[in-house]
């Protein structure tokens, strides 16, 4: 049996968990998720756990064991907690300034770049050099943070562009001068 489809996962109070024919619904206190899953995985909930367990073990059932189970696990925590991904801007002049929902990028092209914010996504600016992604969906916050992140790379030589705060960029030496 798959390790992580067989961990049960437990529903804080708050939280309510709903299971229909082909989607299971994860309600709380930050708002509402749904997710469509296959026929051939089970989902109970009893009390304040839910366990995922499969009809068969082809590999395909297996691998969507413990998919199921880890998404079923990232909607508790997005409907509670919440996810947040921050990026850091790293360049001379470059900034960030919020504009209504959406944020305004100067990074260092001929014009500013406006970025609005998606569905279910909060953008903010603690800095001029910091951006705050928040949503409920893991998925969705990431994609967010991904596509901003894409608009100026970080770069091997200054380290000049879009980084999230945890990421570590390795510096390449430059061209030596003479012999």
């Amino acid at each position: 049996m798959s390790r992580i489809g067989r961990a049960p996962v437990h529903i804080p109070a708050g939280v309510a968990v709903s299971v229909a024919e082909k989607e299971f619904t994860v309600k709380g206190p930050k708002g509402t998720l749904t997710q469509d899953y296959d026929p051939k995985i089970t989902i109970n909930v009893e009390g304040n756990v839910a366990t995922l367990t499969r009809a068969d073990d082809e590999k395909d059932t297996k691998a969507k064991h413990g998919l199921y189970r880890a998404l079923l696990q990232n909607m508790v925590k997005g409907v509670t907690d919440g996810y947040e991904k921050v990026l850091v801007i790293n360049g001379v002049g470059w900034k960030v300034q919020k504009q209504g929902t959406g944020i305004v990028l100067s990074v260092g092209l001929s014009h500013t770049v406006t970025v609005p914010a998606p569905a279910g996504i909060t953008l903010d600016c603690p800095s001029q050099t910091e951006i705050s992604v928040k949503g409920i969906d893991k998925v969705a916050v990431g994609q967010a943070a991904a596509s901003i992140k894409a608009l100026r790379k970080p770069e091997p030589y200054h380290g000049y562009g879009i980084r999230y705060k945890d990421e570590v960029i390795e510096h390449k030496e430059g061209k030596t001068a003479g012999k």
